[in-house]
């Protein structure tokens, strides 16, 4: 997507910090975070809601969730929440899925 902020962040148009990064997706801190720690898990293909992920996207999503658990690990936190927004009604501001890692620890 040539307008997707994700996209360009996930290709290094914009510039980010990773915390994380593999072959499936990106990690970094939420610009306006919510939370002391607040981590936006982005995967590398561009999927733009979770309304829009088919069953050949379940192995990705498997994976993301792992990942936010390894996230978790690497930063010490002992205990976060994660969050997904679908949709404008729904929260979200960007559309290209991503999950919120959300912790005050």
């Amino acid at each position: 997507m040539n307008d997707c902020l994700f996209c360009k962040i996930v290709n290094g148009e914009i510039p980010s910090e990773f915390i994380f990064e593999n072959d499936d997706c990106v990690a970094f801190k939420d610009i306006h975070p919510k939370a002391s720690t607040h981590i936006l898990i982005v995967p590398k293909k561009h999927i733009s809601s979770i309304a829009d992920v088919s069953y050949e996207d379940a192995p990705l999503l498997g994976k993301l969730l792992n990942y936010a658990r390894e996230i978790g690990e690497k930063l010490s936190l002992s205990g976060y929440r994660l969050s997904i927004n679908v949709g404008k009604d729904g929260g979200q501001e960007i559309f290209h899925l991503h999950i919120h890692l959300m912790s005050n620890s």
